[in-house]
């Protein structure tokens, strides 16, 4: 099949999509469970689109170059590899040619010579295993960031919050620090915060535990107490009213971890980040000990966890490994299920 008549084929591929799109947002007989499905197939039938679009232009400029100065015997297939491979990382680049393969077999349906890429053609990145902290780990995070320097400043109480938010929410780092003080809402029933414009320019609601919306609580009105509520609409900010950066909170919380002796395990060193990564195996572990049909639980967690498809979610499962047994099966029934939505 010549590059031109895939192009052709783009513009359908593409309102089919939309199709899907308009079919996910009718939720008004949904239930909860199946609520939180639709808004993960949501998010990948997103990326589906924006990769077609993507691809649609990649091929748009490949036929705007004259034919004579085309690299002769280039096959179609050929180009949309080049495509996939253009983005930053292997992860990137495997994830672009699936979506691409998903289009490839849609035109496969009407025109059986065309030719699909191979699964594995990419090498795929593995991820690495993540540091998971102990629950005395936490405890002790929790407690000594008091006696963080400098003393009778807000940093010490925004060190001990800021750790016992991102271990009781498991929200990515970067959501916690561009919090403004709008968006934690703590006299809501139930408390929640408003995350703005997170990875892939997504926004969602994170509901709080009571505890949780307590101790944010009585860290806002120390912020207010020290007078740093009239620098700064950020809810986490420095000394100087400014917006923290991840670098300068890492290396604190590095020494903190040092000076308690939290020590890296198999060469994985325990950073902010990792308490998301405690967070999701903890919900996993919790579901499967009170005998809870995991399977069922997964799409709840993605969205909560702000995760574009269930896979990112699945992830989880291989950190924690007397899950894998129980799980993996279901999981796969369900992610079969996915791709055909």
């Amino acid at each position: 099949m010549s590059l031109e008549a895939l192009r052709s084929a783009l513009p359908d591929y593409a309102k089919d999509i939309r199709l899907n799109l308009g079919a996910l947002a009718t939720e008004a007989a949904l239930t909860d469970q199946q609520r939180a499905g639709a808004q993960v197939s949501r998010s990948s039938t997103r990326s589906r689109l924006a990769a077609t679009c993507a691809l649609a232009a990649a091929m748009a400029a490949c036929l705007a170059v004259p034919a004579e100065a085309r690299t002769p015997k280039r096959h179609p297939a050929q180009v949309i590899v080049e495509w996939a491979t253009s983005s930053r990382g292997a992860s990137g680049h495997c994830a672009r040619l699936s979506l691409a393969r998903l289009f490839l077999e849609h035109v496969r349906a009407f025109v059986p010579e065309t030719i699909v890429p191979p699964k594995g053609l990419l090498a795929t990145r593995r991820r690495p295993h993540p540091y998971l902290f102990a629950p005395e780990d936490i405890r002790r995070l929790m407690e000594s960031p008091i006696t963080i320097r400098p003393h009778y400043t807000l940093r010490p109480y925004l060190v001990r919050t800021l750790v016992g938010l991102l271990a009781s929410t498991g929200i990515r780092i970067g959501e916690a620090l561009n919090l403004r003080v709008e968006d934690v809402s703590l006299d809501s029933t139930p408390p929640f915060l408003h995350i703005r414009n997170a990875k892939f320019h997504k926004s969602r609601y994170v509901p709080l535990h009571p505890t949780v919306a307590v101790q944010l609580s009585e860290y806002a009105s120390i912020r207010e107490a020290f007078g740093y509520a009239a620098l700064s609409e950020m809810f986490f900010m420095s000394e100087q009213g400014t917006a923290l950066t991840h670098t300068s909170l890492q290396r604190t919380f590095s020494r903190l971890c040092q000076r308690l002796g939290i020590s890296p395990i198999n060469g994985h060193h325990p950073t902010l980040h990792s308490f998301r990564h405690t967070f999701a195996v903890q919900c996993l572990v919790s579901w499967s000990e009170r005998g809870d049909d995991i399977h069922a639980r997964l799409p709840n967690l993605a969205v909560y966890l702000g995760h574009l498809n269930p896979q990112e979610t699945y992830w989880y499962l291989t950190a924690t490994p007397q899950l894998l047994n129980p799980a993996s099966l279901a999981f796969q029934r369900f992610a079969g299920q996915g791709d055909d939505l």
